[in-house]
């Protein structure tokens, strides 16, 4: 990419947070010189909303953004879901009944949409008896199989700590419709995510872009894991971390450095 990106997508963990979670000055920096020359920043990523409040606490900018990887489209600044794609209560049934006798050992959670990153949190994030999170939680709700499906989602998270998450999304894989429903994972220790079929960050971006009236062409995006593959594709230049998986490295048009390298504004700095 030669001329200067009109919108910069970044990723959150992995990608533009450090090992510690933090955005780096130097990383603040490169994004108020964009917002100063007019170039959109956003993120994309697989938090849900209420996670996204100590990364916003960091940078410049509340931007509207891709949340639970594309299903949520979520207004940072006004504090709004504007659309959630979700799953319906039928499929989620058939699914969970499906991996449960075919993938033994897994255990499910199910994300909900909710109107506001404020929510109570256990109202939006409900596990399954015995579920062994994949991060400290003590704020979500314990329901049986039946209640989790009772209401549609924006993700339905499948779990087994005893697999990566690679090869839990191989055994995975085989039991979701494409038609239906995606399945991908952005966390290496044994969890996989199913959103509505067609979603990814992807999806997001594309609707963001068009509001702000920028192609892909003109976007730049970066990213670390599996589920950042098909925002990397669509965007006129795709930047893959130096701690990226090897199948992202594989899709991008470049490999930067590691996200405790400040990779991300090692690139932006070419126009920022």
């Amino acid at each position: 990419m030669q001329d200067s990106p009109l919108l910069v997508v970044s990723d959150v963990d992995g990608t533009l947070l450090n090992s510690r979670e933090r955005v780096s000055q130097r990383m603040r920096r490169a994004v108020s010189s964009m917002l100063r020359q007019g170039t959109v920043f956003t993120i994309a990523t697989g938090r849900p909303p209420r996670w996204l409040m100590p990364v916003f606490e960091q940078l410049p900018v509340r931007p509207v953004c891709a949340c639970a990887n594309g299903a949520i489209i979520y207004d940072a600044d006004r504090d709004q879901i504007v659309h959630a794609a979700t799953l319906e209560p039928e499929l989620i049934r058939t699914l969970i009944a499906q991996l449960s006798e075919s993938v033994p050992g897994v255990g499910f959670a199910v994300e909900r949409a909710g109107t506001s990153a404020f929510d109570r949190a256990d109202e939006l994030f409900s596990v399954s008896p015995g579920y062994d999170h994949a991060w400290d939680s003590t704020e979500h709700a314990v329901q049986s199989l039946a209640e989790l499906a009772a209401t549609p989602v924006v993700k339905l998270l499948v779990r087994d700590p005893n697999r990566t998450s690679a090869e839990l999304f191989a055994a995975v894989r085989p039991f979701i419709d494409a038609t239906q429903a995606k399945a991908t994972y952005s966390y290496e220790g044994g969890l996989v995510e199913v959103s509505a079929a067609g979603i990814s960050k992807r999806s997001a971006l594309e609707w963001i872009a068009e509001q702000v009236g920028v192609d892909a062409a003109q976007t730049i995006a970066f990213g670390d894991m599996p589920n950042d593959t098909e925002m990397l594709t669509w965007a006129g230049h795709g930047v893959a971390m130096g701690n990226a998986e090897e199948s992202l490295k594989e899709v991008a048009d470049e490999v930067t450095l590691t996200n405790d390298e400040d990779g991300v504004a090692a690139v932006l700095e070419r126009w920022f």
